[in-house]
Formats: structure tokens, sequence, C-alpha cells
């Protein structure tokens, strides 16, 4: 039987664009934050499990190394990302940067909702539940982005499914 290596760390996160805005449908968007979570691990801040990047939100199963702590990893990770497609639109001239222009004082855009979604992984089954629903989630009905969840390159399903590794960054959960 596996056991979580540290389930007081270990999370399942949902970070959501603006208004459900369809920002993450461009790859381009998307590498970016494949980047950004390829930089925590090497850096040893996290360990990332599972993920899928949808048009207009993301989900992640990572574990926080080193004592360092969700909040902190989470506000850098989505600060950077958010900075990164600021500067991205803006090289572009991309017209979809002023739908993102924030009222707030202390910053220009907001790209991500207030207050992401973070459930502790408890147990194996909860870590398990989570993992399927991240790899289901571009099956969905409303989505339909892949026939399975192995087709959806934006998604740790092959290394899972396929054992393909497609994402050098992503822990198997099974295979550690």
């Amino acid at each position: 039987m596996l056991s979580l290596v540290n389930s007081d760390s270990c999370y399942f996160t949902t970070a959501t664009i603006v208004k459900w805005k369809h920002l993450l449908k461009s790859d381009d968007l998307k590498m970016i934050v494949i980047d950004s979570l390829r930089f925590l691990v090497s850096n040893k801040r996290v360990r990332v499990f599972a993920f899928v990047i949808m048009p207009n939100h993301l989900h992640i199963i990572w574990e926080m190394l080193h004592a360092h702590k969700l909040k902190n990893v989470q506000r850098d990770f989505l600060k950077y990302t958010a900075q990164c497609f600021k500067f991205y639109l803006l090289e572009r001239n991309d017209n979809r940067l002023h739908t993102f222009i924030s009222s707030l004082n202390d910053r220009q855009y907001q790209f991500w909702q207030k207050r992401s979604l973070s459930i502790n992984l408890y147990s194996v089954s909860v870590f398990e539940q989570k993992m399927v629903y991240i790899h289901n989630n571009p099956l969905q009905r409303h989505w339909h982005l892949a026939l399975c969840p192995q087709d959806y390159k934006f998604s740790s399903a092959s290394n899972y499914y396929d054992g393909k590794y497609e994402w050098d960054f992503v822990t198997n959960f099974y295979h550690d």
C-alpha cells in the first residue's frame, strides 16, 4: 500500500483565470505555467505529482518541500505567471490585455482570481480521487479536449497511463 510522503504538505490546488476567461487556450501561455512548475521543482520548492492546464483554470497536486509553505509557493507561482502573461500580451500588443486591468491599488492587471482553492491530501484514497479528477478534466462534455486522458498534451496523464514521462518535472506517485 502506498502512503503519502508527507500528507501535511501535499495539496490539490486549483487556480482560475479572472472571470473564467479562456486566457490559457494558447499553448504559449500554457508553457509559461509549465516552465514555472519546472522551476519550482528544479529549485526543490515542490514536487509535482499531477497537473492539468485547462483554457481557464489549472489543477495541480503538489507537495511542498523543505519547510516551504503552500501560501508562499502559491503566491510566488501565481505572481510570476501573471507577470509573464502580462509581458507576453504586451509584446504582442494583444487586445486581451485590457480585459485584465485591475481596479486594485497594488496591481495594474489581475489574471488569477483571488483565493485559489487548496485542499490538503490527507490520504492515498483522496490523493487518487483528485488525480483521476485532474486527468479526466479535459474529457468532460463541455470541454471535450481529448478522447482519453493521455491524449491531452497539457496534463500529467501520459506520465501515468502511457509511462511516456512527457513532463520531466512530474514525479510519478507510483514509481517514485
